[in-house]
Formats: structure tokens, C-alpha cells, sequence
């Protein structure tokens, strides 16, 4: 029977992912901001850090930075010298997210690259293989994002997508939605990839996660 809940959730944030003022201050600025307020929460944070220092990220990429929340939390996992490039199509967005990334000391780690990530992912491709992979952008691309991730990927690295739950509607048939219909086909895809090991951590709207096996020589 699961038994997340709301107290595990404040008990998980409150041992393991307790925001220092610089995060608390930029989660309450996003919406205040004039963002909407649909950035990760700080377990989930926490999470990616450490999904981004266990594969010993030198180099990272996020799709969708909003007001750079969750950008400071992968930030702080990169490996010395590490570099994270994360795209945000809205340049207003783009202009908030960097003044937190200022703000977090992490400025000199971090590029905000501004346009679509459509249209800017088949450019990035000579810039890995990459480490790590967030995917928090809109969600009928997602299917996209994960052709795009899993050539570009390292052996080994690891791939993580936010909202994997979309807010319980992938498991309510009532749900038809195009961003809907995109989660569970993603979700899907990335549960039977050959090449990927996958699962989902169910803190807040869930994260799904794969680590990349790498595609035997011949495939290559």
C-alpha cells in the first residue's frame, strides 16, 4: 500500500532537503515574479543535485529553466568544474533565471541559452555526450526531448523528466489531453527503451528517471 503523504513529504524536505535562504528566496520569487509557480519542489530539487553528482556531471543540460530553481539545485551537483546549459524559450524568464543564478554564486557554472529547445537541441549535439539531462519544458515535446536525449547521452548518464505523474491523470482514463497523452507515451517509451534503465522517484509530481546502458558496439 503507499503510504506517501503530505508529513512525509515535510519530513523528507526537512531532512534531507532543507532549503538554505538563497533557495527559499528564489522559490518564493518565481511567482511574485510574475512566473507561474509550477517549479519543482525542494525534495525534488534535492533529488536532481544528487542524481547530478552521482554520475559525476561535468557537463549538464536542462530543457526548460523557468526562474532557475531547479537549475541552482543541479548546479550545486556538478563536479568541479562543471558546466550546466539550460534552455528557456521566454526571454523575460530567461532574465529572472539569471539573476538567481547569480544570487546562488553558481553564475559562472551555468549558460541560459534562449530560443526553443527544438530548435536549439540539434546544435547542442557537438557540444556532448552530455552527463545528465532534466527534461521540465512543455510536455507534448517530451517524446522528442527523449529521441534527442538518449543519442546524446554518455554511457552511464543519467536522464530525469519532471511531472512524470501529471498530476495524477496518467493513470485517469478520463484524461485525453495532448500533454497528458505525451506523459504516459513518454513514460512508456522510457520503461521499455533497450538501451535505458528506468524507474520514477514519486516525490511531488514525480520524476521520471534512466540511467543510459549505451548501445552494443555494433550498433554504433
Amino acid at each position: 500500500m503507499a503510504t506517501y503523504s503530505d508529513a512525509l513529504s515535510s519530513y523528507i524536505r526537512q531532512t534531507f532537503a532543507r532549503e538554505d535562504e538563497v533557495l527559499a528566496h528564489i522559490r518564493q520569487a518565481i511567482p511574485e515574479r510574475g512566473l507561474p509557480a509550477i517549479t519543482v519542489q525542494p525534495e525534488e530539487g534535492r533529488f536532481l543535485q544528487f542524481l547530478a553528482t552521482v554520475c559525476d556531471s561535468h557537463l549538464a543540460l536542462e530543457i526548460g529553466t523557468l526562474g532557475g530553481y531547479s537549475g541552482v539545485w543541479i548546479a550545486r551537483g556538478l563536479a568541479s568544474g562543471g558546466r550546466l546549459i539550460t534552455i528557456e524559450k521566454i526571454p523575460a524568464r530567461a532574465t529572472v533565471a539569471r539573476e538567481h543564478f547569480q544570487l546562488a554564486g553558481v553564475a559562472e557554472r551555468v549558460e541560459v541559452r534562449v530560443g526553443n529547445a527544438h530548435d536549439l537541441l540539434p546544435g547542442l549535439g557537438s557540444e556532448g555526450p552530455f552527463d545528465f539531462i532534466f527534461i521540465d519544458a512543455e510536455k507534448q515535446g517530451y517524446p522528442a526531448y527523449l529521441d534527442w536525449a538518449v543519442v546524446n547521452l554518455r554511457p552511464g548518464g543519467v536522464l530525469a523528466a519532471h511531472n512524470a505523474f501529471r498530476h495524477g491523470a496518467v493513470v485517469d482514463p478520463s484524461h485525453h489531453d495532448p500533454a497528458t497523452k505525451a506523459i504516459r507515451n513518454f513514460n512508456r517509451r522510457l520503461a521499455d527503451h533497450p538501451h535505458l534503465v528506468s524507474a520514477v522517484f514519486p516525490a511531488g509530481d514525480g520524476i521520471a528517471i534512466a540511467v543510459f546502458r549505451g548501445k552494443p558496439r555494433d550498433n554504433c
